[in-house]
């Protein structure tokens, strides 16, 4: 049995699920595509930001950090004008602000995981039915101080989901405790 959120008619969500969610990744390629990611979901389902994935990898340019950084006003309209994606025009600004504090802070720490860690010590977090929590209402404070947008504490508690950092399998889910 799988966590009660996964939608076991979509192969995608499923295999995000059993493969992805909750599996600490430190790479800071995945760390700033779950970022960005994060960001478009707000106010919005996982499930409709993974069914569009793909399409955002495409369109971000694989989520290449120094490319996503140097996007230009004519970037930003063929963002806004893909059907493929989220075209919120606040999100997709947020989202070259981001990569660019994102890369501040990669450099500042030596790796993103590293600015994580300063937060966490290293340390996995086991909980569920939470939805933000004391971690995340720092770890958003201080992305919104360097200037970051669409990382409030919901966000960044679905971020630290989505990277590992806290494990949320619920107790009746085959993963849990894993």
């Amino acid at each position: 049995m799988r966590c009660s959120w996964c939608n076991e008619e979509n192969k995608k969500y499923v295999d995000y699920h059993d493969n992805e969610w909750g599996v600490l990744n430190t790479s800071d390629d995945y760390l700033f595509e779950m970022l960005i990611l994060e960001g478009f979901q707000a106010g919005l389902s996982w499930e409709c930001i993974l069914n569009k994935r793909d399409s955002f990898k495409k369109a971000y340019d694989n989520f290449n950090l120094d490319k996503v950084c140097n996007y230009d006003n004519k970037k930003i309209e063929e963002l806004i004008n893909n059907k493929d994606i989220v075209r919120n025009k606040l999100k997709i600004k947020s989202s070259i602000i981001n990569a660019k504090i994102f890369r501040e802070i990669k450099l500042e720490y030596n790796g993103f995981i590293n600015y994580l860690n300063s937060f966490t010590d290293g340390n996995i977090v086991h909980e569920y039915d939470k939805t933000r929590s004391e971690l995340s209402d720092r770890i958003s404070n201080d992305l919104k101080k360097r200037g970051m947008k669409f990382v409030g504490s919901t966000i960044i508690y679905s971020y630290l989901q989505a990277i590992g950092i806290i494990n949320s399998h619920e107790k009746t889910c085959y993963l849990y405790g894993r």
